[in-house]
C-alpha cells in the first residue's frame, strides 16, 4: 500500500500575540544567523509547549512539536485531543495555508480542505461561481467540474440558493455546500475539520456516509477532526491523539479514543479517611466509593455483574435526600444510573450517621468492555454534590459462561443466552 502523507519531525512555533518575532532587532539576528551564516535559527531552541493552561514562560511557543507519522493511501485517520491540543494547525500545514517551521510533510495527490465554515469561498460570489472556482484551484479543467456540478448540487440541497453570493448563506449552508465542494471533485486526500458539528443531523450522516464512500469505495486518504467520538469511531479505522502539540498516542482508533476519553479517569476505588477534606459538603461527605464483583471479593477483573458500594456521612437530619451512581461508557453514553432514597415518599427523615449503600447490577445486564463511574447526591431534586471520580473499571465476560456468551459483542446491553430450539420432520 502506497504512503498518502509523510510528516518528518514537523514542528510549527509561533510567537505570541505577534506575527513577526515582534522587533527590528530579532528580525535581524534570524536574517543573519540564517541566511547570512547559514546557522540553525536561534529563535528555535527556545519556547515553551503549547499547554494553554499554563501561563507563558516565553515569548516563543510550539503549537507543534516532533509531529513523524505516515498514512497509508485509503486510510481514514481520526485526530482527536483536546481544545488547543494542536489538531486545526497540523491540518493547515497539510494544506498549505501555512508552512511548518521545521521538518517537512509530503503528501501524494490533490488535497481538499474544509478547515473551518467557508473554506475557499468567496463572499460576493454566488454558490455555482465558487464551485468552478474551487474546481480551478484544485486542477480541474471547466468541463470536469460541469460534470460534477449536478451531483454537487443535489448533494448540499442548496439548489435554490446556487445562484446567490454566498455571503447571503447561512453558516449551515456554507458548510453543506464546501463540504460538497471538497468531497466531489476527486481528491486523492481529503480534509475536514470540525466543521461537520455545525450541520443538522442529517446532513451529518450524509456527510459520514459519503467520506466511507470516498474512503472504501474510492480508495481516498481521509484525515477527520473531531470532538463527537460517536462519529469518529464509525468513520475511522486509526487514530493520532494531539497533546500539547505533540503526538502522544498512534493506533487503531478504538484504543485511541480509550486513551482521550480515559485520561483523569482512575481504575482505583476512592478512600477518604479524613472526612474534613473528603469529597461533598456540610451536608453529605464521601467516605468510598468501591467498585467489585457481585460477590463483594477484592478481584482485580469483575466478571458479568457489578457491585457499588458507596459510603458516606450525612450530617442532615429530616432531610429528603438521593444518591446516584452515573454509569458511561468511555465516549459518555450514559448506561444507566441507579439511585436511592432516604426516607418515604413525602416524609423527611433522614438522620445524622454514616450510611452505606451497595447499588447492585445484576448479571447479563452490562455487556464487556470499558466503563466509568461518577457520584451524584441530591436534595429536593437539586444536585447538593456532584464528584467527577471518573472511576474506571471493566467488565469481562465469565469463565463460566458457555458457547455463544463467552464471545465480546457489540452493544452495551448483554442479554444471558437462552433459547429455545424446536425441530419438526417434514
Amino acid at each position: 500500500m502506497a504512503t498518502a502523507i509523510e510528516f518528518n519531525h514537523v514542528g510549527k512555533q509561533y510567537r505570541l500575540g505577534l506575527v513577526s518575532t515582534g522587533t527590528i532587532q530579532h528580525d535581524l539576528n534570524r536574517w543573519w544567523q540564517t541566511a547570512v551564516l547559514r546557522k540553525e535559527d536561534p529563535y528555535l531552541k527556545i519556547g515553551s509547549v503549547n499547554d494553554r493552561t499554563q501561563k507563558a514562560d516565553s515569548d516563543y511557543v510550539w503549537a507543534l512539536r516532533d509531529i513523524d507519522f505516515e498514512v497509508e493511501q485509503g486510510d481514514v485517520v481520526g485526530i482527536i485531543g483536546k481544545n488547543g491540543a494542536g489538531k486545526s494547525t497540523l491540518l493547515k500545514l497539510l494544506s498549505k495555508v501555512t508552512g511548518p517551521t521545521v521538518g517537512s510533510i509530503r503528501a501524494r495527490g490533490r488535497i481538499a480542505s474544509l478547515l473551518e465554515v467557508g473554506t475557499g469561498f468567496h463572499s460576493e460570489m454566488t454558490g455555482r461561481e465558487n464551485i468552478f472556482m474551487n474546481g480551478a484551484i484544485l486542477g480541474m479543467t471547466k468541463a470536469e467540474i460541469a460534470a460534477k456540478l449536478d451531483e454537487i448540487v443535489d448533494f448540499s440541497g442548496c439548489e435554490r440558493y446556487l445562484d446567490t453570493p454566498v455571503k447571503r448563506y447561512s453558516s449551515g449552508m456554507m458548510v453543506r455546500l464546501g463540504f460538497a465542494v471538497a468531497a466531489h471533485l476527486d481528491p486523492e486526500i481529503l480534509v475536514v475539520d470540525e466543521v461537520l458539528a455545525v450541520g443538522d443531523a442529517e446532513f451529518q450522516k450524509k456527510a459520514i456516509g459519503k467520506m466511507q464512500d470516498v474512503s472504501k469505495g474510492e480508495g481516498r486518504t481521509v484525515l477527520f477532526v473531531s470532538h463527537n467520538m460517536a462519529s469518529v469511531k464509525s468513520l475511522c479505522k486509526s487514530g493520532l491523539l494531539l497533546e500539547n502539540g505533540m503526538v502522544k498516542y498512534r493506533g487503531s482508533i478504538q484504543d485511541t479514543i480509550d486513551m482521550y476519553i480515559g485520561e483523569g479517569g482512575s481504575s482505583e476505588n476512592q478512600y477518604f479517611d479524613d472526612l474534613t477534606t473528603a469529597p461533598g459538603n456540610e451536608v453529605i461527605r464521601i467516605k468510598s466509593f468501591e467498585i467489585l464483583p457481585l460477590d463483594g471479593s477484592k478481584h482485580i477483573t469483575i466478571e458479568t455483574g457489578v457491585l457499588m458500594r458507596l459510603k458516606f456521612m450525612c450530617y442532615k437530619e429530616n432531610a429528603m435526600l438521593a444518591t446516584a451512581v452515573e454509569i458511561r461508557t468511555l465516549d459518555d453514553a450514559v448506561v444507566c444510573q441507579p439511585a436511592a432514597f432516604f426516607g418515604k415518599s413525602g416524609e423527611k427523615d433522614s438522620k445524622i450517621g454514616l450510611y452505606t449503600i451497595d447499588f447492585i447490577i445484576p448479571a447479563y445486564t452490562i455487556n464487556a468492555g470499558r466503563y466509568k463511574a461518577d457520584v451524584f447526591f441530591g436534595e429536593n431534586q437539586k444536585y447538593i454534590v456532584y464528584n467527577g471520580f471518573n472511576q474506571c473499571f471493566e467488565i469481562e465476560n465469565s469463565l463460566a459462561d458457555m458457547g455463544y456468551n463467552q464471545f465480546v459483542l457489540p452493544g452495551i446491553i448483554r442479554l444471558k443466552n437462552d433459547f429455545k430450539v424446536t425441530y419438526e420432520k417434514v
